[in-house]
């Protein structure tokens, strides 16, 4: 599973111009589910992306998580950050999971973030979805679960 996230002011995603996920503070993270995800790395990767400090304490270094600053997670699905791009000019999807386990392994990591008790929104998964956001520095980051 991976995750790309960037530190954003705000974000929200839109679908068929409705808005159905919004945050202020905090993360937005496209989600990549690849055949082999288990709720093991479901787990993994989501306390990588509470406890990743990219936040700035009082001197300006980035030494606080999601977690430290009470922030807000937007999580998004998005298969093409499983693409394989070694090799030619087209994306190579092979790796990435059935729809069917996409969604099943998607929904795992909302429930699972939504006992945290911070503010989690998503995206609609499957759907050509519109996204917004404020990056905050640019802050962006490439997670992957083990």
């Amino acid at each position: 599973m991976k995750a790309l996230i960037q530190r954003v002011s705000s974000a929200k995603v839109d679908v068929d111009d409705q808005t159905v996920g919004s945050i202020n503070q905090g993360i937005l993270a496209l989600i990549g589910v690849e055949r082999d995800d288990t709720v093991e790395k479901a787990e993994q990767l989501l306390n990588k992306i509470l406890r990743y400090r990219i936040f700035t304490d009082d001197a300006g270094k980035m030494n606080l998580s999601l977690n430290d600053i009470k922030g807000e997670l937007l999580l998004v699905s998005q298969f093409t950050l499983v693409a394989d791009t070694k090799k030619g000019n087209r994306p190579g999807f092979s790796r990435g999971a059935s729809p069917e386990h996409g969604q099943n392994m998607f929904n795992q990591l909302v429930e699972l973030a939504q006992k945290t008790g911070l503010t989690i929104q998503t995206g609609q998964f499957g759907a050509d979805m519109q996204v917004s956001l404020t990056n905050d520095g640019p802050v962006t980051f490439w997670l992957e679960s083990k």
